[in-house]
């Protein structure tokens, strides 16, 4: 598995499923900044460090639930050999193109898998709540770590690209390159929290993404992707996903 053809791919669907974020994520940051005084609400420098741990305390959820996936699909694909790379792919190729429908609003498919999700997020959810209201950046770290874990489908498809990483350290890789894919969008909301919502809610934008999404699934399961070539050690996926 040429990592370095999928790392570019994981930071596609972060910045491009974003826009999905700032519906779900959004509403959680502007919630928790409430809980802020107004001088440090109105400044974006004050209110920045409070941002940024929480951002890390998300990203490095996503990295552990990563290396889990990751180091899953690494001892799958010794046990059933050459056909799990491809099985991989496909799982892989499946929830992207399940991403990009969800995205553009023509399928909604991954809501149900959210709902699967939810019992996980049942017993997580009170230990988030023991961070609010975040009066320190250490809260909004804690805060964090704990709402990596709401149930999403985006986090869930970067998680399938996860599975055919091949081992924990590289799954990790994948959802910390997924996770600073989602960080443009969740650091302005903070500050541009409304001309941002004004876009997203434009379903251009929405559709646009989705598209994005559909063509990254279309790259990795057709011929001359780079899903093809993985034995060979060719990489022509890596262009095509610096393309987009």
């Amino acid at each position: 598995m040429e990592i370095s053809a999928t790392v570019p791919a994981a930071f596609l669907i972060g910045l491009f499923g974003s826009i999905h974020c700032v519906g779900m994520c959004g509403g959680i940051v502007g919630a928790f900044t409430l809980g802020l005084p107004q001088r440090t609400r109105e400044s974006y420098g004050r209110l920045l460090p409070y941002l940024l741990s929480y951002n890390a305390g998300r990203i490095a959820s996503y990295a552990a639930a990563g290396a889990l996936v990751g180091w899953l699909g690494g001892q799958a694909s010794q046990v059933f050999a050459e056909h799990a790379q491809l099985v991989g792919r496909l799982i892989a190729a499946a929830f992207m193109l399940a991403l990009g429908l969800y995205l553009a609003d023509w399928w909604r498919g991954l809501v149900r898998l959210e709902q699967l999700g939810a019992h996980l997020w049942r017993r997580i959810e009170p230990l988030g709540r023991r961070f609010v209201p975040v009066t320190s950046p250490a809260r909004a770290l804690g805060l964090g770590l704990a709402w990596g874990w709401l149930p999403c489908g985006l986090v869930y498809s970067a998680l399938a690209l996860a599975l055919i990483a091949g081992s924990a350290g590289q799954g990790a890789l994948l959802m910390l390159a997924f996770g600073a894919g989602t960080l443009p969008m969740l650091l302005t909301v903070g500050s541009a929290g409304r001309w941002l919502d004004a876009l997203v809610k434009r379903p251009l934008a929405r559709r646009a993404a989705g598209l994005a999404m559909i063509a990254l699934a279309a790259i990795m399961v057709l011929p001359g992707g780079h899903a093809h070539h993985a034995a060979d050690g060719n990489q022509p996926g890596e262009a095509m996903h610096h393309h987009h």
